[in-house]
């Protein structure tokens, strides 16, 4: 929603004040300058990121058209997971767990909070440490070292279509000069033509200019930006749950861990204390 605001405001305010100067829209409408450009900029991304980088950057790409999913309502429902887990442990212990962590989506546990189920990446994150938590054949440090090198891994995943995204951008200015100059041949091997009309070739060959730079900086350098907070937003995501498990492998009670999980939050989705507390005891009654 944003992406697109800010596109209409980026469109208006370029067009609206070229327009207001006396020019006129028609002389911008240049398709073989988009086709040179977009198509040489398209052809060195295929080069550049093929293959897996190029489908990585694909899946990512309808996301930056939605809102945030990291909510403050979801990051309720994952503290108030990780503390019904970890009771039951503190009550039951470990061993209690184990059927809900071979088979979350089938457990009474996870199924109360479709939310964080919805989602296998993190499904899989829980259920994998909780299982190694389970085995007791790791200690708390080496479970830390695990769980940092799995979130950067992540992290590094995730940063491939950013970078791909940002070089592109960072590329539009280079392939408007190259279609400006493709236009300034055309006009030199048109040097014969009438001054009013070679104006007219030399006024769509700087269009090529000015359309790859308002493209890197208009439209594509930003949705490098949008990607690389969505990725640190997901990312902040497992630190919470390592936080909390850690937390609790540490010897800390469930009401502790989780209020460790919750510290590690942006302010923007952080629930206080007493909104969380309230939201765990609502839960405990359904």
């Amino acid at each position: 929603m944003f992406v697109i605001i800010g596109y209409i405001a980026v469109l208006g305010s370029v067009l609206g004040g070229f327009m207001l100067a006396g020019g006129h829209i028609a002389a911008l409408l240049q398709p073989l300058e988009f086709l040179m450009i977009g198509g040489a900029a398209a052809g060195a991304f295929v080069v550049a990121y093929g293959g897996k980088p190029l489908k990585a950057t694909l899946k990512v790409f309808p996301q930056i058209f939605k809102g945030s999913k990291y909510t403050k309502a979801l990051y309720m429902e994952l503290l108030s997971l990780l503390y019904e887990i970890l009771a039951k442990v503190r009550k039951e212990g470990l061993m209690s767990i184990e059927n809900d962590v071979e088979n979350p989506h089938e457990s009474a546990l996870f199924s109360k909070y479709p939310a964080i189920t919805a989602d296998h990446h993190v499904i899989e994150f829980i259920t994998d440490y909780l299982r190694l938590m389970v085995s007791g054949s790791l200690n708390a440090f080496e479970i830390e070292n695990l769980m940092d090198n799995e979130i950067e891994t992540h992290h590094h995943e995730g940063e491939i279509p950013v970078n791909a995204v940002a070089k592109m951008g960072d590329a539009m200015p280079a392939f408007g000069i190259v279609a400006a100059v493709m236009g300034v041949v055309h006009t030199m091997e048109s040097v014969g033509l009438p001054p009013a009309e070679l104006g007219i070739l030399i006024a769509h060959a700087l269009v090529g200019t000015f359309l790859g730079i308002l493209l890197a900086y208009g439209f594509v350098g930003p949705l490098s930006n949008v990607l690389e907070f969505k990725l640190n937003e997901s990312t902040k995501f497992y630190q919470c749950i390592k936080v909390t498990l850690l937390a609790s492998l540490n010897g800390y009670a469930p009401q502790v861990a989780v209020e460790f999980g919750r510290k590690v939050l942006y302010s923007t989705e952080r629930p206080t204390f007493l909104e969380l507390e309230e939201e765990v005891k609502q839960r405990k009654h359904k």
